[in-house]
């Protein structure tokens, strides 16, 4: 995401796919991409694929020069390239580029599919910085130093080029001043050298009263096996990769040989804090002066959100941690962060106030991304002082508006009666903005909830420690302490609509567009139908999902949406004990919320990935696959992080064998509405996608806030005990085109006999396709 710096106070958020759109000051965004490069950019669905489109970035004298530069991946006779390329805004449309303008300024082949850098800026020096990865794989295995010490190669680098008056000439020249411009053999283009995989860099605005600062350059450099680290880089700058890794070495023998005066990182971290950085800015704002000269940063991998604080005396940064709330989050903040856990990229808008973006899954085409603001509520400017006025964009199309779904509520009675409660705990209320009437959301405590571990926020004594989230989107809201920090997500970063599940948090999303369509599967399917049932409703007791009968159990109490034949993550040696895993995932969901944009999800993306993994003790569910993709099988591919660095492919069998129906009911009575039943592509009769029997005809459910309360309901109704996994996003099966969508926005507490006693949409309202119909495994 970047920003035009033209007054108008637009955005440009791009999408790993190829696509950049262009949002207003209000929120709103333009029917039209800003550039559409889907058809040339090199990506894939596999998880962790790290080629696409990488990044944007804007000529700083953009009113008048009317050019853009992109980063991106391509293929070219079956070589995969790093392209650099320019393009001119639309004669007609200022809101849009020339697509038939490109004219390609660099190109650099990579060995290997992983490490392409993907950051372009503009220092204040007028010239364009171009980071590029050290080529791929793992520990830099080219040549006898690598690629990142060999001068005679673009990769490993940070490059340095001068793009103006290129009209009539080469696409670029070099700066006079490169420190490399003389020495045989190294590419002219070279700033600075020795880097692995700098991901994210950033310029600082400088101190808005003094100025000081202004013009560094902030990167994270992604680390191998140990380390991960945050340079400041400098003209002519050795970063040490490969014989270091941070402050470490890492190729013993070229470090015992590297000379002393390698740039050594202002910040590096080891792998039990995070394994992916993902560099940040210098926060320099209006609204928040606790975070004034802050630089903020994070992990892709973990999702800590962290910061540095320069020590102008001594030239130290000292590190602190971001947590969202209470400091419980940074205990475990893969377990109870409110927010997605990849983070993919950072921002700041054009007043200088700070973003980033993240998504529920790691894959380039998973819609699962949402950009959240960075807002300090313990100290904010004075009313009225930060007040920005845009001038006018000229827009051609439509604009797609924003319209606030929910509010959040503090300490604010509500205007309606809640629903009873038989718990004396505190509840929390949410008031729906929406079409049809306001209702108050109540979630109850989770029995699991109850715990000694349970810790009082601490004082307001550093804004930096206590942020929270602020959700428009239609999620459980818990109130927090007026002193917490919040993250206000504002943006979908992705393809269509996925709404949350029920969870405290207090996140503001702001914006969501354009549902995909799915092709219908072509599975033959095995049904089971419950006609009727008198189980007693006895409320389910969740227990600790670590163990089950002394021996793991299969799946996680909590909602996924991953097949069960994806990679497991094994849990780390710093995984909490049973009783603090079981108080974070009873009490907390990972929010899924509605991502928007017009990019295909393919049907294995996991929303929520756990700490802990379970095994599946069955035979693995195959996932549903459209007619269009005939005998293709689904291929996926685990995110390797900074470790691993290979291109492995991992493959799903695709399910055979005729499907047949089984009917369960007493003497064949007439299904009545409400009757459930699990439609399994592999004849299992404890799991498959849940459809519900509503006026006359079978229908599929969203998966839209349904949890395991509202999934044990349903295999209550089918004779078992509970649910022991949700599964979403069709992970178990994707109705025909002919089925109907019959219920979304499904909440239940748990007691209901029915999916029609829960709260929900009206039978037959949704927003959602069958790529989101809900499944269910009961045990």
């Amino acid at each position: 995401m970047i920003h035009a710096d033209d007054g108008t106070h637009r955005f440009f958020v791009a999408e790993q796919l190829g696509y950049v759109w262009v949002y207003l000051a209000n929120g709103s965004r333009i029917d039209r991409p800003f550039l559409n490069l889907t058809r040339a950019v090199l990506t894939s669905p596999w998880n962790g694929d790290e080629r696409g489109f990488l990044c944007l970035a804007l000529h700083p004298r953009f009113t008048t020069v009317r050019k853009a530069y992109v980063y991106y991946s391509v293929s070219v006779k079956k070589e995969e390239r790093i392209r650099i390329s320019e393009f001119t805004l639309s004669a007609h449309d200022e809101n849009q580029l020339d697509h038939s303008s490109e004219r390609t300024i660099l190109e650099v082949v990579e060995p290997a599919s992983n490490h392409n850098g993907g950051q372009l800026l503009f220092g204040h020096d007028g010239y364009l910085y171009i980071f590029i990865g050290d080529g791929g794989r793992a520990g830099d295995p080219f040549g006898k130093f690598g690629n990142s010490q060999n001068k005679s190669t673009h990769l490993g680098k940070a490059l340095r080029i001068d793009v103006d008056n290129n009209d009539d000439g080469a696409p670029y020249s070099i700066p006079s001043d490169n420190p490399f411009l003389g020495e045989k053999d190294a590419k002219p283009e070279i700033y600075a050298y020795g880097v692995r995989n700098m991901w994210r860099c950033s310029i600082d605005r400088g101190d808005t009263a003094t100025g000081r600062g202004r013009g560094r350059m902030f990167c994270g450099d992604v680390g191998q096996n140990k380390y991960e680290e945050v340079d400041l880089i400098v003209k002519g700058g050795n970063y040490g990769w490969r014989a270091k890794e941070g402050f470490s070495c890492y190729d013993r023998k070229l470090c015992q040989n590297s000379s002393l005066d390698d740039v050594l990182p202002i910040f590096a971290y080891p792998h039990k804090l995070g394994k992916s950085v993902t560099g940040g800015y210098i926060y320099r704002g209006c609204q928040m002066p606790n975070l004034n000269g802050l630089y903020i940063f994070g992990d892709f991998m973990s999702g800590r959100l962290m910061s540095l604080k320069e020590n102008v005396t001594t030239g130290e940064w000292q590190y602190n941690e971001i947590c969202m709330g209470a400091d419980q989050t940074c205990r475990f903040p893969k377990l109870i962060n409110s927010y997605y856990k990849y983070i993919i990229s950072f921002a700041e808008d054009e007043a200088g106030e700070l973003y980033f973006l993240a998504t529920g899954a790691p894959s380039a085409t998973a819609r699962a991304g949402v950009i959240y603001k960075i807002i300090d509520p313990s100290r904010r400017a004075p009313p009225g002082k930060c007040s920005i006025k845009p001038t006018h964009v000229n827009v051609k199309g439509k604009l797609i508006h924003f319209h606030p779904k929910e509010e959040f509520v503090i300490n604010k009675k509500p205007t309606t009666t809640p629903v009873p409660t038989t718990t004396t705990r505190r509840t929390t209320t949410t008031t729906k903005k929406s079409p049809r009437k306001p209702i108050i959301i109540i979630k109850p405590p989770m029995p699991t909830r109850k715990t000694k571990t349970q810790l009082p926020p601490p004082p307001p004594t550093t804004a930096t420690r206590k942020p929270t989230l602020q959700t428009t989107r239609k999620t459980t809201t818990k109130a927090t302490s007026p002193t917490a920090s919040t993250i206000k997500a504002t943006i979908k970063t992705a393809a269509a609509t996925i709404k949350p599940t029920t969870l405290p948090t207090t996140v503001q999303l702001a914006m969501e567009t354009t549902p995909a369509t799915t092709t219908p599967t072509g599975y033959r399917t095995t049904v089971m139908t419950a006609v009727s049932s008198k189980i007693a409703q006895t409320p389910i007791i969740i227990t600790s999902p670590t163990r089950r009968h002394g021996r793991p159990l299969q799946y996680s109490l909590s909602t996924t949406s991953q097949p069960l034949t994806s990679l497991q993550v094994r849990p780390s040696p710093s995984t909490p004990s049973s009783k603090q895993t079981q108080v974070a995932l009873g009490s907390t969901r990972y929010p899924e919320r509605p991502a928007s944009w017009a990019t295909p999800r393919p049907p294995h993306w996991n929303l929520k990935p756990t700490t802990t993994s379970y095994k599946p003790q069955r035979t693995p569910v195959n996932t549903t696959m459209s007619k269009a993709q005939g005998g293709e099988k689904l291929w996926l591919r685990q995110k390797l992080g900074t470790t691993g660095e290979g291109n492995q492919v991992y493959k799903r069998p695709r399910g055979r064998g005729r499907g047949h129906v089984y009917v369960r009911g007493r003497g064949g009575r007439k299904l009545r509405a409400g009757s459930v039943r699990l439609v399994s592509t592999g004849g299992l009769s404890d799991r498959g996608r849940v459809e519900i029997f509503i006026r006359g005809e079978w229908g599929t459910v969203c998966d839209d806030l349904f949890t395991s309360k509202a999934g044990t309901v349903v295999c209550r109704q089918l004779g078992f005990t509970t649910a022991l996994a949700v599964m979403k996003r069709a992970a178990l099966g994707e109705a025909d085109s002919s089925v109907r969508i019959m219920l979304d926005d499904v909440e239940c507490e748990g007691g209901e006999r029915s999916l029609l006693e829960c709260k929900r949409s009206k039978v037959g309202k949704h927003n959602c396709s069958h790529g989101e119909d809900v499944g269910v495994i009961c045990g």
